[in-house]
């Protein structure tokens, strides 16, 4: 299936979807239509249907969805129907946090292992992982398959681990650094940038009061 011209709006929407269908199946609702699922979701149910039939037709009217099958078919969109082997860069507040969270294994994203350049935090235990010295990292690389690798570290410094990290053959880097990666075409970087986030609050609440 070619889904090259489906717009990154609709593909953000997606992890949403499947989240609040995932709700669902725990409360045993084995079908919804699109009317039911925009009550909870907040999307209006044009919006939906419009959504879902950029990936083919998985409601039936009068019917609506089956949960079941449509959260199955969002997790197969989203390449959640395999697992991914990560490693996390920067063992930092941040990066000791990500490591602690369950949910990402849980969800078939698995940190192997952890490295920071700090010989302070080299051979330190953080959860069930012994933190790497950074130069050991393109050894482990090269020895084992690794799908991703999650940058925690400073903006000074990020590109330049980035760059070893593409040479490398990484094809997916998590970036939490404040900085925009430069990485060629067929490497998909996907930035966090908390700041950024915390100033879109601070806009929509100076927004809200001024109406």
């Amino acid at each position: 299936m070619g889904n090259k011209n489906i717009s990154m709006a609709v593909i953000r929407r997606l992890p949403k979807y499947y989240r609040y269908l995932a709700d669902l199946l725990a409360k045993d609702i084995q079908r919804i239509s699109s009317k039911e699922l925009s009550e909870i979701i907040g999307f209006t149910a044009s919006q939906i249907r419009q959504d879902l039939n950029n990936f083919g037709g998985f409601g039936q009217q009068g019917y609506g969805y089956n949960v079941e099958a449509l959260h199955k078919e969002i997790g197969k969109i989203l390449g959640l129907d395999r697992n991914y082997n990560a490693i996390l860069v920067g063992a930092g507040n941040l990066g000791q946090a990500l490591t602690n969270y369950t949910g990402f294994k849980n969800a078939g994203f698995d940190i192997k292992a952890v490295f920071d350049a700090n010989p302070k935090m080299i051979g330190l235990k953080l959860r069930d992982y012994e933190i790497m010295d950074s130069d050991e990292m393109e050894k482990y690389i090269v020895d084992n398959a690794v799908d991703i690798a999650i940058l925690c570290i400073p903006k000074n410094g990020a590109q330049e681990v980035a760059d070893k990290l593409v040479k490398l053959g990484i094809k997916g880097i998590w970036n939490f650094a404040p900085i925009d990666l430069e990485v060629p075409n067929d490497v998909i970087v996907e930035s966090v940038n908390l700041t950024e986030s915390l100033f879109t609050l601070s806009y929509l609440m100076k927004e809200g009061t001024e109406i």
